[in-house]
């Protein structure tokens, strides 16, 4: 199956953010795997949503705290995310369609548009990152 690659245009320019980025695509690639080789998609499934939420929420909480100008836009992006995960996901268990190849058709233009826009923005007009 294709897999998600770290590309340079995803990095926001701080290293804690952007290895935490590479983890998230990791736990995609994990995913990818299990739906496309038949292995445990629901607890790959379930790491990668725990990963995601875990580190958005991070996001949304620094933002809040800063009174961060754009984060209803933010917080919209990444709950668009969540919802096509959703449906990928809902899909997946009633069988329809190959899900690792959507997942990554899905996944990598969101991840290079949200890192390049709402994460870059975010971390170069804060100059800090949520932690």
């Amino acid at each position: 199956m294709p897999r998600m690659e770290w590309k340079d245009s995803y990095s926001v320019g701080v290293p804690a953010v952007d290895h935490e980025h590479k983890e998230l695509i990791d736990l995609v690639n994990r995913l990818g795997d299990a739906l496309a080789n038949g292995g445990d998609a629901d607890a790959a499934f379930g790491d990668l949503l725990r990963g995601i939420s875990a580190h958005f929420a991070l996001e949304e909480k620094f933002m809040r705290e800063e009174d961060y100008d754009q984060l209803t836009e933010h917080k919209a992006d990444h709950e668009r995310l969540l919802d096509e995960l959703r449906d990928i996901m809902s899909d997946y268990e009633t069988g329809t369609g190959p899900q690792a190849d959507r997942l990554v058709a899905a996944l990598d233009p969101w991840f290079t548009e949200h890192f390049k826009t709402h994460d870059a923005r975010l971390h170069s007009r804060l100059g800090q990152h949520p932690h």
